[in-house]
Parts: C-alpha cells; sequence; structure tokens
C-alpha cells in the first residue's frame, strides 16, 4: 500500500506560503530537539547541533551532575546543560564521562546563559566535544554484558565514579553499621589504583568508643585516621583541615554517615538521610550518584553512592603488590611466583608467624585472594 505523503505536503506547502508572504524562518526552530530521553553514554549519544561545533566559542569547565541524556557542566560560576557531540571520543573500556571531568564545550546558545532553563527545557546550553585526560580516579569494575562484548573487547568494564581527585576520603563506622576493618582494605587498594590520597574517617564516635587495636593497626599503615562525630560535631575542624583547598571524594558503606558528615561538612548542602534499617543494621542507599559541594573555606567534596560490595578489578597475581608490607619480603620467597599462602619457605608467611606483619592484614590479603582466584595472572 502506498505511503500516505499528504502530512509532508502540507508541511513544505506551508512553508512554501510563509517564505512567499517574505516571513524570515527561524533557523534555531530546527535545533529544538534537545532529547528528553534517557541516554547511556557513550552508546546512544545525543545529536550536535546542525553548527559547525569547530566554529562555536568553547569553554573549559568541571562536570558536576547528570540528567537524563547529558550532564552538568560547571564553568565560571555558571551550571550548562550539555548534550554529547557525536564526535566526542572516550576509551571504550571506562566511563565516557564521570562528576569531576574536566571538558570542553562548544556553547550552542550563548543568549541562553542566564539559566531561564524552566521557559525552554528542551534545548541544550553547549555539547561536550572533549574530555581532558584524567590524573586520578575512583572507581569499580562492572562486568560486560555476554550479549555485548567482542572478541576484542575488554572483559570488565570500568565505572568510573568520580575523576581529578585528590584525597579518597574513606568512611567507616564504630557502629551502625560496625567497622569493616576489611572494607576499609579494599578501598586503600582502589587508593592505590586510582593514585588517590586516602584519608580515613571513623564517624559516630558519640555511638561507641573506636576499637584501640584496629586504630593501632591502621596507624601501623601510616592511614591518616580523623575520629568524627557528625552529631556532636567532634572532630569535624579536623577533617576540614585536612580537605581544606583540595578536591575529595567520600565513599564508605551505605549507612556510616557521609550524608550526615556533608551536612555538617556543609550546612546548605541538606543531603538526604534515612534511618538504618534495624533488622540488618545496613545503611539504606541514600545517594543515587555523585554529587558535588563546595566547601566554604575552599575545596570540593564528592557525595558517592554507598557500596556494599566493592570489587577491586585486580588479577590475583597482583594482589600483593597492594600490600605495601609484603613489597620488602617478597623476593625472600623461594618461588618467583608465591602465592604467599601454601608454598615453603614463604617470606611473607614467615613474617607473619613472627608478628612482623599484622595477622588481621594477612588475613584480610586472604579474603580478597579469594574472591580473584577466577582471574590467576
Amino acid at each position: 500500500m502506498a505511503k500516505r505523503k499528504g502530512k509532508s505536503q502540507r508541511r513544505i506547502k506551508g512553508w512554501q506560503q510563509r517564505l512567499a508572504a517574505g516571513e524570515e524562518l527561524d533557523r534555531t526552530a530546527r535545533r529544538q530537539g534537545f532529547s528528553q530521553r534517557a541516554v547511556k553514554l557513550p552508546a546512544d549519544r545525543l545529536a550536535a547541533p546542525e553548527e559547525n561545533l569547530e566554529e562555536l566559542p568553547k569553554r573549559e569547565g568541571l562536570v558536576v551532575g547528570f540528567f537524563p541524556g547529558g550532564v552538568i557542566v560547571r564553568a565560571d560560576d555558571q551550571e550548562l546543560l550539555c548534550g554529547i557531540a557525536k564526535t566526542f571520543r572516550a576509551p571504550a573500556d571506562a566511563s565516557a564521562l564521570a562528576v569531576g571531568d574536566e571538558v570542553t564545550a562548544a556553547i550552542t546558545r550563548p543568549n541562553h546563559a542566564d539559566g531561564q532553563v524552566e521557559n525552554d527545557r528542551e534545548r541544550a546550553d553547549g555539547m561536550i566535544v572533549s574530555r581532558q585526560p584524567r590524573r586520578t580516579v575512583l572507581s569499580r569494575p562492572q562486568p560486560r554484558s555476554g550479549k555485548r562484548s567482542g572478541a576484542y573487547e575488554a572483559e570488565v568494564f570500568e565505572k568510573v565514579i568520580a575523576a581529578n581527585i585528590d584525597v579518597l576520603v574513606i568512611v567507616a563506622s564504630t557502629r551502625e553499621p560496625p567497622l569493616r576493618s576489611s572494607l576499609i582494605d579494599r578501598y586503600l587498594i582502589i587508593a592505590e589504583r586510582g593514585k588517590l590520597k586516602p584519608l580515613l574517617a571513623i564517624n559516630k564516635i558519640d555511638l561507641a568508643r573506636a576499637d584501640e587495636k584496629v586504630l593501632a593497626d591502621l596507624r601501623a599503615l601510616e592511614l591518616e585516621t580523623v575520629l568524627t562525630s557528625a552529631v556532636t560535631g567532634q572532630g569535624l575542624e579536623d577533617l576540614r583541615a585536612a580537605l581544606l583547598g583540595r578536591r575529595s571524594v567520600l565513599a564508605g558503606a551505605s549507612g556510616v554517615g557521609k550524608s550526615t558528615l556533608i551536612n555538617a561538612l556543609v550546612p546548605e548542602a541538606d543531603a538526604a538521610t534515612r534511618a538504618i534499617r534495624m533488622k540488618d543494621q545496613r545503611g539504606r542507599h541514600t545517594t543515587s550518584a555523585a554529587v558535588v559541594y563546595d566547601l566554604p573555606k575552599g575545596g570540593v567534596i564528592i557525595d558517592t553512592p554507598g557500596i556494599r560490595e566493592l570489587g577491586v578489578g585486580l588479577k590475583a597475581g597482583e594482589l600483593p603488590w597492594y600490600f605495601p608490607e609484603f613489597e620488602p619480603l617478597s623476593p625472600q620467597c623461594k618461588f618467583n611466583n608465591c602465592t604467599h599462602t601454601h608454598e615453603p619457605d614463604c617470606a611473607v608467611v614467615r613474617a607473619v608467624e613472627e608478628g612482623n606483619i599484622l595477622p588481621r592484614r594477612y588475613e584480610s590479603y586472604l579474603r580478597i585472594l579469594e574472591t580473584l582466584k577466577g582471574n590467576p595472572r
């Protein structure tokens, strides 16, 4: 059956009549389609406007948030809603964009810089054309779907939570939920992999005293530690001083009080908080995406979703590199590929038996190693 062309013919006829009447058509009307549908970057990108992006003015900015189909970029104290240019390219094995990324945007509507989004919801302020190389990352491995992975694709996709950060603030709590030193060890590995400086904030000291033995073990690792209470304010000044002038990101299990700490450090943040589930003492996920806050005296702090199970994205043979106390002993092992578990004449096991390596750290190493056995070398 032949296609009906009546609607198209009427539209063309309408344009012809308007041109004959001397009416100038507004070319910008053709660029109103800033799609509101959800887009998963980088697979489905919003179409760029028809202008040559190279000829448009450019602005450098910081990615501070996401919305369906685009990102929010802070540039010169303005927040721009930006789509993604078709020419934008990013490595295929990691998130195309993340909070903290430094990007270049082509400004498609300079007359829209007044921020009156309510009057025109369907047009972008700019299009992301490039991203600067990341200096540091907070990320977690995310296995690819078997249907989408090809023979030459990486097996694991790197989900970047935040980029270009100076300090990883590992937030733990003394109670509700209880402190998990093994989880802290995993975050230390992630900090090392992402080239972040780790800082431990043990929160909720108003509920219970921090375990002195655990504190002694952590201090033996030369890990900077701050004891805090977002309720009483204890330790907050020390934490503020440690974060002053830096880009930092808070990470930790759900319920440890990250959002409450944000509220204490940045009173106007009003970050959402919820009660702990009494049934299992686990926190509810109150932050669904990374959110950027400005510290009052300088610096930026990012709140991230709570993470209950944290993969470290390592091969088993790489794990000893992330336990610095193993490094000087490994050359003394009998076997070059010693796993420091069952091999004879293992210098690391001998050091544990002699008390020169903390038993807790060695036990944590064994637990993490067990999770990596499917990925040996």
